[in-house]
């Protein structure tokens, strides 16, 4: 008998999770994605080329707040909840309502949706988005390099432009984010790792990315995404935990799956933490995954003549999704304002117009910064603006990528860049070596 199914997502998972279980598999009727967390990636359609032959008109995606509408008239038997970063309380109130509304409410296991390579992977999760996964996956990248082994990273899917034109993209120089027409969220991750000379894919159909990237590579890195699961099955797990948000790790979907998986487990940022926090989260890993090496790190914050920032009234910008659905107070540029002396931290909050106003509205806790969102040209441009209209005397960019390469910045701008670093023995080194000898 076959099941009708909604799939609910964020434009990643979801598509995942359907091309690898449900793509081909004459057992359901896929009548839908629910989309949320992301502004603009609803009121579209999955393409038949990515859906298959059972779906030759694709598939609609609808805003989430469809879905007891969409139940019921569909008379829907299964939704499968596919994205990440979510309280385990959120979690289970959408599954109550969507037992009322008669329909079956499930999460298929990690483990189903994992690709197996041919060649050996290394994945970097974590237990929340903003713990610092890319910085750690650029450093597994160095480590490998000096061993002499070809890696290439692959990283979680951000696909918010064209599905079908992006299936499969592979990232070798600034000018494959015009070709692509990246947002400033991919830009975040792409840029650091074309910067220091490396490939970088990520797409949609991620059958065909692992394909490709197995022709270049000796060694597979997976760099995730928020606090999903990996995509590709790991023959080596770390999972990355930030001490700022301590309990975090057992209260978010899925990263306590990926807590309880990891081989490796990086308390990072431990040069700017509460060394009460860092005991309590390692205490927790100690106790829920005995098996894990824990390993501290710090998240080593640079910026080019810090000097210019003491005494300065300063604008803060941010990475974008860490204040908005990753639920932090602030990023490495606050940090950087406070460590080398600024004299006022100025709230953005009397010049915000357009997507801002309503991105703030949806999180009143962002607080006095500017979270970097560039999810569409009007957003980038709303941006741009109220970064111009902010009374200050510097800006400062906490963000992996360069937004002076998008936007014009009328008044002094500093870059904050920040990278991985051990925090004692063992060394990241040390494990990864540990784990390929036994390869």
């Amino acid at each position: 008998m076959v099941e009708n199914v909604i799939i609910m997502g964020a434009a990643g998972r979801d598509f995942h999770n359907f091309n690898v279980y449900f793509r081909d598999n004459k057992r359901y009727n896929v009548i839908a994605f629910t989309a949320t967390q992301i502004p603009n990636i609803e009121n579209r359609s999955y393409p038949p080329n990515l859906a298959g032959s059972l779906y030759p008109d694709g598939i609609p995606i609808h805003p989430e707040t469809d879905l007891v509408f969409l139940i019921k008239k569909y008379k829907v038997d299964l939704v499968s909840f596919s994205y990440s970063d979510i309280l385990h309380s959120e979690v289970m109130h959408k599954g109550s309502m969507v037992n009322a509304a008669g329909a079956d409410f499930v999460m298929i296991a990690a483990p189903y949706t994992m690709l197996k390579s041919s060649k050996k992977v290394i994945s970097v999760s974590a237990v929340r988005t903003g713990c610092g996964k890319s910085q750690v996956s650029r450093e597994v990248y160095r480590i490998l390099t000096k061993m002499g082994k070809k890696a290439i990273i692959v990283r979680h899917p951000m696909p918010y432009g064209d599905l079908e034109r992006n299936a499969v993209q592979r990232f070798s120089s600034f000018a494959d984010f015009d070709t692509y027409n990246c947002t400033i969220e991919e830009r975040e991750e792409f840029e650091p790792v074309v910067e220091m000379g490396a490939v970088i894919y990520a797409g949609i159909d991620y059958e065909k990315i692992l394909r490709e990237a197995e022709k270049e590579a000796d060694i597979i890195i997976w760099d995730g995404g928020n606090n999903d699961t990996p995509f590709f099955h790991p023959d080596l797990n770390i999972v990355l935990f930030d001490p700022h948000r301590p309990g975090h790790e057992i209260s978010y979907h899925p990263g306590e799956t990926n807590m309880l998986m990891a081989d490796i487990a990086v308390i990072n940022k431990v040069d700017s933490a509460d060394p009460e926090n860092i005991r309590a989260v390692q205490n927790t890993i100690e106790t829920r995954n005995p098996n894990a090496v824990i390993l501290h790190a710090d998240s080593v914050i640079t910026a080019q003549d810090p000097g210019r920032i003491r005494d300065k009234r300063v604008l803060v910008v941010e990475d974008g999704p860490t204040l908005t659905h990753g639920g932090m107070r602030f990023g490495a540029g606050i940090i950087a304002a406070q460590r080398f002396g600024a004299a006022v931290i100025v709230d953005p909050a009397p010049w915000l117009l357009g997507t801002f106003k309503e991105l703030f509205k949806t999180y009143p806790d962002i607080g006095p910064l500017l979270p970097a969102a560039g999810y569409s040209k009007q957003q980038i441009s709303d941006m741009e603006q109220i970064i111009n209209k902010v009374d200050c005397d510097l800006v400062i960019l906490g963000t992996t990528s360069d937004l002076t390469r998008i936007i014009s910045i009328n008044k002094p701008a500093i870059r904050i860049r920040y990278e991985y670093m051990d925090h004692g023995v063992p060394t990241l080194e040390m494990e990864i070596s540990r784990h390929m000898n036994q390869w």
